[in-house]
C-alpha cells in the first residue's frame, strides 16, 4: 500500500449518479494540485442522470487517467454494490473504503438484476483486499447537514488513514476555496465525521 511519502497513487472511485462521485474526484484532484503534486483525473464511464453508474479515476504521479484491472491502490465506493463490481480494478494488497448504505443502481431498481446483501458484499470485499473500511456515508451526510455530503465523509475516512501524499488540512483548504461558505461548512463537518470512522 502507498504511503504518504509516495507520490504515485491510483484511486478508482465508483457510485451511482447523484452521490457526488465526480465532485469527490474533482475535490481530491484540486487538493493534490494545491499540495504541488502532478495529478490526472478522468471519468471512465458514467451517466449524468441520477441512478446511473458513475466511475472515475484519480492518479497522482501518473500521466494517464486510466486504471486497468489490478492497478488501483485505493478503491472508493460510494455505493456498496458498485464497490463490489469495481473490485477487479483493485491491486493485490489494495485498500477499499465503501459506504454501507445502498442506493440501488438502475439495473437493480428496475428489477433486471438482484443485489446481494450488504453483509455478503462486505465479506467478498474483505476477502479480496488487505484493508477495508466501511461507513454509513448517507447517514454521516445527514448528520453534517446534507445527505449529498456523504461523499465527503468517505474522503474524510480516506484522509484519516494517512495513505494520501497530503494531509486532511489540504482537503479542508480546498473545500473552503471551492465551495460557498454554507456548503463548505456542511462538507467540512462531513469530512470530520468521516475521519472519525476508520477502524
Amino acid at each position: 500500500m502507498s504511503t504518504p511519502n509516495n507520490t504515485r497513487l491510483r484511486i478508482f472511485m465508483t457510485g451511482v449518479g447523484g452521490q457526488g462521485t465526480l465532485t469527490a474526484t474533482t475535490l481530491l484532484a484540486r487538493a493534490a494540485l494545491a499540495a504541488g503534486l502532478p495529478v490526472t483525473s478522468g471519468e471512465i464511464h458514467g451517466m449524468a442522470q441520477r441512478g446511473g453508474v458513475v466511475e472515475s479515476t484519480l492518479l497522482i504521479g501518473y500521466k494517464s487517467p486510466k486504471i486497468g484491472h489490478g492497478e488501483a491502490d485505493i478503491l472508493l465506493g460510494f455505493e456498496p454494490l458498485e464497490t463490489l463490481r469495481a473490485l477487479p480494478y483493485l491491486k493485490p494488497g489494495g485498500l477499499v473504503l465503501s459506504s454501507t448504505e445502498c442506493l440501488a443502481p438502475l439495473s437493480v431498481a428496475t428489477g433486471k438484476e438482484t443485489a446481494p446483501s450488504v453483509e455478503e458484499i462486505r465479506a467478498k470485499i474483505t476477502a479480496r483486499c488487505a484493508t477495508a473500511c466501511f461507513l454509513p456515508c448517507r447517514t454521516l451526510g445527514l448528520q453534517a447537514g446534507a445527505v449529498q455530503s456523504g461523499n465527503i465523509a468517505l474522503l474524510g475516512a480516506l484522509c484519516a488513514l494517512g495513505v494520501l501524499p497530503f494531509g486532511r488540512e489540504v482537503v479542508e483548504e480546498t473545500i473552503r476555496a471551492t465551495m460557498k461558505p454554507k456548503v463548505a461548512e456542511i462538507n467540512l463537518k462531513a469530512l470530520n465525521l468521516g475521519a472519525a470512522c476508520p477502524a
